[in-house]
């Protein structure tokens, strides 16, 4: 089993001193950092996302794989700034306003990275000044917004109209997501799109910043 083939097994099983170990012997034996990323690091997770969708993996088999990941990212930063390896776009991700739910975001947050995106974290109880913010300021390029509870909803909507009035909304995609939130609501918000889960949120920020 050669560096590469280490590295997305050891992801899959979350090995993550297996994934460290071949991170390491591969850059030491001059193999790129963007090849270890692109053709081992993400595919692995691209297939965590899958496992996930058909529930042969569960929320815990997911977190030791992000732990994996995480562990091999640690070994390539470096070489990925050197490289000047850019990511696929950034991405800001927070629990709007007045929900402190932060699990379902979480995971989010694990499968976007895990698909090659930056994330920008902000957390739980966002406002839409917030997400606004890392717009302007961070350069993100889509927002990912999560609500647990049906009261916390409408501040998606918030988002969205201060969006539109910054003349900002045609620049960024916004997904939205929650136990409680519908495609039907997303498309009365004027929301990009809906996921009803954390790999497919991963995979719709993908479409959505591709197109």
């Amino acid at each position: 089993m050669d560096h590469k083939e280490t590295i997305f097994q050891g992801i899959l099983e979350g090995n993550a001193s297996a994934v460290e170990s071949a991170a390491k012997a591969a850059l030491a034996e001059g193999v790129s950092a963007a090849v270890l990323l692109n053709e081992a690091m993400i595919p692995a997770m691209s297939e965590v996302g899958r496992l996930f969708e058909e529930n042969e993996y569960y929320v815990p088999e997911m977190l030791i794989s992000a732990r994996a990941m995480k562990t091999g990212l640690a070994v390539l930063r470096e070489t990925l700034v050197e490289e000047d390896v850019k990511p696929l776009g950034v991405v800001a991700l927070g629990t709007v306003k007045g929900d402190l739910h932060d699990i379902g975001k979480n995971l989010v947050s694990i499968m976007v990275e895990g698909a090659g995106f930056e994330v920008i974290d902000l957390g739980v109880d966002v406002g839409p000044q917030d997400f606004l913010k890392a717009v302007l300021e961070q350069g993100a390029q889509a927002i990912g917004m999560s609500a647990l509870l049906t009261t916390t909803m409408p501040s998606m909507k918030a988002t969205i109209d201060a969006l539109k009035e910054a003349g900002v909304r045609d620049k960024v995609k916004v997904v939205i997501g929650g136990a409680p939130v519908t495609q039907r609501y997303a498309d009365e918000i004027g929301a990009d799109g809906y996921a009803p889960d954390a790999a497919g949120a991963a995979n719709l920020v993908k479409k959505l910043l591709a197109s």
